[in-house]
């Protein structure tokens, strides 16, 4: 990838945590840790790679995106909003009565949204069925999906990596965010997954481990994904509450949001790390 896109999507990623950690401040609950920390991946998706028209969202050949761990929607309506499917200026009234940006995403009410999710194991299921959707009425797209490493838990979760296989979905990519923490605590501890790279290769998926905050290792994933005659899995290895200092690796903010003092010190070095990413995308 072009050192210019590269800079472009860094900075991306950088306004995603920044309108991310507003909606939840504002909203005074949700999701933080597992927001900040799959940035990259939605900037890279909606700024780079998918098959995309905010003024068409529902268009037929589009590719599909299926946010699994739907807890982590500040960080979805982030990225909708800055691509143009809905203005930016509504982030602030997530999960405020009557808005539309609820605590997880909802399908027939907000543009860009593929699958209405929350309830852990089920998106990844009906990315499934949305591929081999594709595959049976000989439609060009691709589906992805983004699920959790404390999601994998679930026994839906194994399911669907059975039928996806046994149904050969090569068209469905899913990325997994391993950042290690859930809300108990270490997913190690809590109830061990791993190892989930040979898991899923025993499950006959294409399998890849990579940086989830390197663009440039996601772009390289998700390119041999294309490739692939499997069901691919991009296992990324990313920070939980990526970005901000005292929630990074952290557990206690997964699913609590910052009051003033704790708000005010995150959204500087927010800020702080925007305005480096854009500069140094204006810098060249």
């Amino acid at each position: 990838m072009e050192r210019e896109k590269l800079l472009c999507l860094d900075e991306a990623a950088a306004g995603i945590r920044c309108l991310s950690l507003d909606a939840v401040y504002n909203a005074e609950s949700g999701h933080p840790g597992g927001s900040l920390s799959i940035a990259e991946i939605l900037a890279y998706l909606y700024f780079e790679k998918m098959n995309i028209d905010p003024k068409n969202p529902q268009k037929p050949d589009r590719d599909r995106m299926v946010l699994s761990k739907g807890h982590a929607c500040p960080a979805l309506y982030s990225v909708l909003a800055m691509r143009g499917f809905f203005p930016e200026t509504e982030i602030p009234t997530f999960r405020h009565l009557g808005s539309r940006l609820q605590g997880h995403p909802v399908m027939y009410k907000i543009p860009g949204v593929d699958m209405s999710t929350g309830s852990l194991g089920q998106g990844i299921s009906a990315a499934c069925g949305m591929a081999i959707k594709a595959k049976r009425c000989k439609e060009d797209y691709k589906v992805f999906a983004i699920i959790g490493d404390g999601e994998s838990q679930e026994g839906q979760v194994w399911e669907a990596a059975m039928f996806a296989a046994h149904y050969k979905l090569d068209n469905l990519i899913v990325f997994l965010d391993y950042n290690h923490l859930q809300i108990d605590g270490d997913v190690r501890s809590v109830m061990n997954p791993t190892p989930l790279d040979e898991k899923f290769a025993a499950f006959s998926w294409y399998v890849q481990v990579i940086d989830g905050h390197s663009i440039k290792e996601i772009d390289y994933a998700v390119n041999n994904a294309y490739k692939s005659d499997k069901p691919s899995v991009i296992i990324c290895n990313t920070v939980k509450g990526k970005g901000v200092s005292f929630m990074e690796n952290n557990h206690t903010w997964h699913g609590k949001a910052p009051k003033k003092d704790d708000y005010e010190k995150a959204a500087a070095e927010l800020k702080a790390a925007y305005e480096k990413a854009r500069e140094a995308r204006i810098n060249g």
